[in-house]
């Protein structure tokens, strides 16, 4: 009995092997890159791709581990929350207001620490931010943040809607 459930087991891991998720990769920068209507400099934007891109932006560099099953499974369900809470790959179609608050969430969590997640830091132990780099992001996002300008009434409607809750 037990042989065949370990059967029975081995053959359900052979078969999800070939049930695979659509991997988060493109060729080109997205029209809607950051880069497209913001400045990022070159040495915020290589620590911004090393820590941040694979989960919040639409290109991952996918480990050797992606191509086991379940696990990929579990990759592109973290890939996915992290672009549907910031993806740089679309910053662009943000509007104001939500551009200057996800800047302000990105120098939060950077000088807090609380990004890169420590999980991703497991693997990939080239994306934990060295103090200055924390400071680098933190003062950029700062920066950007302070120079956009959100229209009169969006930023009233926003105190406004959030009164309400």
């Amino acid at each position: 009995m037990l042989r065949k459930i370990l059967l029975g087991l081995l053959a359900v891991l052979v078969i999800i092997q070939f049930i695979r998720p659509e991997k988060n990769q493109s060729a080109v920068v997205s029209a809607n890159d950051i880069t497209t209507k913001y400045a990022v400099p070159a040495d915020v934007h290589a620590v911004l791709k090393r820590a941040c891109f694979d989960c919040h932006s639409n290109n991952t560099t996918y480990p050797w581990y992606d191509n086991i099953q379940p696990v990929a499974w579990w990759l592109h369900h973290h890939i996915e929350e992290g672009k549907e809470e910031l993806n740089f790959s679309e910053f662009a179609t943000y509007s104001p207001k939500k551009a200057r608050h996800k800047l302000e969430e990105v120098g939060e969590a950077v000088t807090e620490g609380w990004m890169p997640l420590g999980s991703y830091l497991w693997i990939h132990t080239d994306a934990k931010l060295k103090p200055e780099e924390a400071k680098l992001v933190a003062d950029w996002a700062k920066g950007l943040e302070a120079q956009i300008q959100v229209p009169a009434g969006e930023e009233k409607e926003g105190k406004h809607h959030h009164e309400e809750h």
